[in-house]
């Protein structure tokens, strides 16, 4: 999925953590954030801290490529 927006961001971590099986407090606490500050991001509510998103993706075994559009 081509990610442009937070709401696009959210949508593809709750779609990978609902893949691999795992509730928002499971994987808030495995990537060390809180669970509420994950139901924002996955809801494109919240303008997420890189240090932050990257331990989600990292979690899931997510990666970001950047290209030039």
């Amino acid at each position: 999925m081509l990610v442009r927006t937070m709401v696009d961001m959210g949508a593809v971590l709750r779609d990978a953590r609902e893949a691999a099986g795992r509730t928002q407090a499971e994987l808030a606490r495995a990537a060390g954030v809180s669970r509420e500050w994950l139901i924002n991001v996955e809801a494109g509510r919240t303008a997420a801290d890189l240090p932050r998103l990257l331990a989600v993706m990292g979690e899931l075994g997510l990666v970001v490529e950047v290209r030039r559009s």
